[in-house]
Formats: C-alpha cells, structure tokens, sequence
C-alpha cells in the first residue's frame, strides 16, 4: 500500500467525527486523488470486521453490521425521543429545509416549546437560515450526525416512505401551504363582511341585520 493511500486509512481512523474529502485533504495534503482512495479502501475494508462508510458528503469507519451485534451492550438510554419528537425529525428529514409554521401545518398541531431544542441538541437537526417570504422564519434541516446515527448514506435511504404517508405525514408542503392561504383569505372575507351597511333600492339602510327607516 502506498504512503498516500496509507496517510489517508490513518487519517480516517484517527478521527472521531466522519470527515469529508476537505476534511481529509488538510491533513494528506492536495496533490492526493483522496476520491480514488477512498474508494480503493472502501472495496478493501468490504469483508472485514470494519467498513468504510459514507453518509453524505462524509467518511468514517464502523463495525460491519452482520458483527455490531458482537458488541453491543445493553445500558439505559439516556435520550428518548417522544412521539412529538419522532414525527417533527420525520418531517423535517423528508421535507427540509421547513419552518416552524409548515410542521405545524403537516402535523396538525403545534410544535411543543423544546422539541425543535431537543433534536438539536442531539445533533440531527440544524438551523439552515430563513425562508424569503415576510417574517423571514428560520428554516430547519437535518445535519450529517443524523445520517451516520441511522445509518444512512444520504436521504435517499430513508426508510417509511409509505408507513409515513398513510400516518400523513408526507403530504407536499406546498399543497398544506396553499391550504393555509386559502384559510387565511377565507377568514378574512368573513372578517369584513361583519358589520358592512348595505343600502337597499328603496334607500332604506340595513346595518348588522337590523332594519331602521
């Protein structure tokens, strides 16, 4: 094995975080093909007790799974994620970047104060800046510490699809968004047809449903 290929195989082992290509290169250095490295190891790691993995745009090593099992243990969870919580991951993993308003929106209910904190502070989901319409609400996006937690190579892999869609939670965001905007437009009418004065041909005024000479 070459100096190289061996720089980046020690790289990789000796980071506790998945690394990028980037990543990589700043230790290895830029003249390398770190792309044609990575995939040399990965088919050379393949059928050992440990894998090359990538999970988005990142890298890392882990157990191979038909051998996790060897080393599991059993221990108390210390973050248990309620119902609340699994069904805002869900949506903002098929959907993201969503607003707070457009979880509310799919979900049906509000987002409880500290659900949005808690994936955050596990790592799985970030802020990714705000939408361009007014109020300009911060938009949310899952990060890379959640796809190497699932086990997953990109969101492509996410599994449900149809499990999610018959608890409707799939339902295009733009579609529950229109709804919105037809509720509010609809809300609005009413609102202004409220006491409104119609004078009738005869030039007698009705205001409110009340009838006066």
């Amino acid at each position: 094995m070459d100096i190289g290929k061996r720089a980046v195989e020690a790289t990789l082992f000796a980071s506790e975080n998945p690394m990028t290509i980037a990543d990589i290169k700043a230790y290895v250095g830029e003249e390398l093909d770190i792309r044609h490295i990575l995939s040399e190891l990965q088919d050379d790691y393949q059928d050992r007790g440990i894998i090359l993995v990538k999970t988005g745009d990142r890298w890392h090593f882990q157990t191979a799974q038909d051998l996790s099992h060897l080393l599991r243990r059993e221990r108390a969870e210390l973050r248990k994620l309620s119902r609340a919580g699994m069904e805002t991951l869900a949506i903002i993993a098929y959907h993201e970047p969503v607003s707070r308003a457009e979880i509310e929106a799919i979900r049906g209910v509000q987002v409880a104060k500290g659900t949005l904190d808690v994936l955050m502070e596990a790592g799985w989901v970030r802020p990714a800046g705000r939408r361009e319409v007014p109020g300009r609400p911060l938009i949310y996006a899952t990060t890379a510490e959640f796809l190497t937690h699932f086990g997953l190579q990109s969101r492509k892999d996410l599994p449900g699809l149809d499990d999610l869609k018959a608890a409707g939670l799939l339902d295009p965001v733009d579609l529950v968004l229109d709804q919105m905007e037809l509720d509010e437009a609809a809300e609005h009418v009413s609102e202004e047809s409220v006491g409104r004065e119609f004078p009738d041909d005869d030039g007698v005024l009705l205001e409110n449903g009340l009838e006066s000479a």
